[in-house]
């Protein structure tokens, strides 16, 4: 039993008491042994540093007892040994630079480029580099000659400028056929960044009306437009040109057909042409129109052109009077190249011809300015045509001519209609084709039957100005009276400058002042 109850004694889960731990005095023995080596190990390890510092310093010593040469001579062979590791000196760096740009030199000498452009100017390390960029250059169509018209686009990097660019282009729509063109206007776009310089010009085009299918069309006219600041030039002429009268909704129209105006300054070149035409006595909203119908003429050039072709014209006795219809009737005429010589060539043609004076030849200018450019085939044409086929004598046919220029520019086979309906339908005497020649100007089939028949029904007897020089509605209220209105029988004139004035539903105030301008 006693067994049994010893044996169910749980074992403890720790020593509480050991049979063969020490006694006191042994433990002290036993830690006092343990300092003791504790404190000799230390001693040798003091004894260990002091030995090895002072070895260092003997060898230090040996070190700084080596001569100054022997110094130079172990570094070079330490930093021989170790070469992977240096680094080329600066000047190493820039004689290497200087022979590299020597060589690309030497190339671009060889292939006829001039390269003393290139002085400033950061070029490729090696020559092969810059031959890739001179042959993409000739892939575009550019000769050695439009280079060295413009070196520094051999700075433009191939991979980072040139094909980002022209990618850029060819997505808008500019026509591959036209890039060399383009370049040669405008080589400066291959140093253009796409997204910082190039696509917020597009945008502010897009903003002017102008159309997207029509952007690349402006580009490829004036690509200089990449190069202008949104906010400069070309925001000022656009607020001028809306200032003096030219109509919003037209501004795109404007610039599509010519968009140099963008690069045009106000007060230097579009200002003091407008104020120009209006000294000569042609309105403000009046050359606000013909800008609208033809907004090139802003490019002939003031000094150069339009003054001395306005002088022309009065020495050939165009009456002062009349300067502004002959202007707003053919605008180019103050802008052909060589106006005087064409006006002398053309007065000795008529005067040839059917014997036609200075002062009649002025009076032809007045009444038609696009007898400058006809052909003498086509005056000698018409004039025979009058005379052989129409049979009037060549006095009337002067009479004719003066009276009315226009006939010498009609389409013959439609004159012949118009006088045959005049002889065998009207029968009407010779004379009254003399007095009144506007008469084949006038469609037969829209306006001479319709009216000749109204008036021969109601037995009415006119003069053929009265017939034909009015609108319809004025000859609708002629065929009410009673009695005709011999005040009514005077010719209008042939050119009203009113109708280049009339108000549009859509124009507003301007919102540009009229004397503002950019020097």
């Amino acid at each position: 039993m006693l067994s049994r109850s010893h044996l169910g004694v749980a074992k403890p889960g720790f020593l509480l008491v050991h049979p063969d731990f020490p006694s006191r005095s042994a433990l002290s023995w036993t830690l006092g042994t343990t300092l003791r080596k504790h404190d000799r190990r230390m001693s040798f390890l003091t004894r260990l540093q002091c030995y090895v510092r002072e070895r260092n310093y003997g060898s230090r010593s040996d070190e700084l007892a080596i001569s100054r040469s022997e110094r130079v001579e172990l570094g070079k062979r330490r930093i021989g040994s170790s070469s992977l590791y240096s680094r080329p000196s600066l000047s190493e760096m820039k004689n290497e630079r200087i022979e590299n740009r020597a060589k690309v030199y030497e190339f671009l000498r060889g292939i006829g480029i001039v390269p003393d452009e290139l002085d400033g100017l950061e070029l490729p390390v090696t020559v092969e580099v810059m031959k890739e960029r001179v042959d993409f250059l000739h892939n575009l169509g550019l000769t050695i000659d439009d280079i060295n018209n413009y070196p520094l686009v051999l700075g433009c990097s191939v991979k980072k400028n040139m094909i980002p660019v022209l990618d850029y282009l060819g997505i808008l729509g500019v026509r591959k056929s036209t890039f060399v063109c383009f370049l040669r206007r405008y080589p400066q776009v291959l140093h253009a960044s796409v997204a910082v310089d190039l696509a917020p010009v597009v945008k502010y085009l897009q903003g002017m009306d102008i159309k997207p299918n029509d952007i690349p069309r402006v580009l490829e006219k004036y690509p200089e437009v990449l190069g202008f600041k949104l906010e400069g030039t070309m925001s000022t002429s656009v607020a001028y040109l809306v200032g003096i009268g030219v109509a919003r909704r037209e501004i795109g129209g404007v610039l599509t057909r010519f968009p140099q105006i963008l690069g045009m300054r106000v007060g230097r070149v579009i200002k003091p042409f407008v104020e120009y035409l209006e000294g000569l006595g042609i309105p403000r909203l009046a050359v606000a129109r013909l800008i609208e119908q033809g907004p090139h003429i802003l490019g002939f050039g003031l000094e150069d052109r339009v003054k001395p072709n306005v002088k022309s014209l009065l020495e050939f006795q165009v009456r002062r009077a009349s300067l502004p219809s002959v202007v707003a009737q053919y605008p180019e005429i103050i802008g052909i190249e060589g106006l005087e010589p064409k006006l002398q060539s053309q007065n000795n043609l008529m005067g040839s011809i059917f014997e036609l004076n200075s002062e009649d030849f002025g009076l032809v200018i007045e009444r038609m300015p696009q007898v400058i450019i006809l052909k003498q085939n086509s005056i000698v044409k018409h004039v025979d045509f009058l005379k052989d086929y129409c049979s009037f004598s060549m006095q009337q046919v002067r009479q004719m001519v003066v009276l009315c220029p226009q006939l010498l520019a009609l389409n013959i086979d439609i004159m012949k209609l118009s006088f045959d309906f005049f002889q065998k339908e009207m029968k009407r005497p010779l004379d009254d084709l003399v007095a009144f020649p506007a008469f084949f100007t006038y469609g037969l089939e829209s306006t001479i039957k319709p009216r000749h028949n109204i008036v021969v029904r109601k037995g009415i007897r006119c003069s053929l100005s009265w017939l034909l020089n009015c609108s319809e509605s004025k000859f609708r209220e002629r065929m009410d009276y009673e009695g005709i209105d011999m005040d009514e029988m005077v010719p209008l004139p042939s050119f009203d400058m009113k109708m280049l004035m009339e108000q549009r539903d859509d124009e507003s105030g301007s919102d540009c002042d009229e004397d503002s301008e950019e020097d």
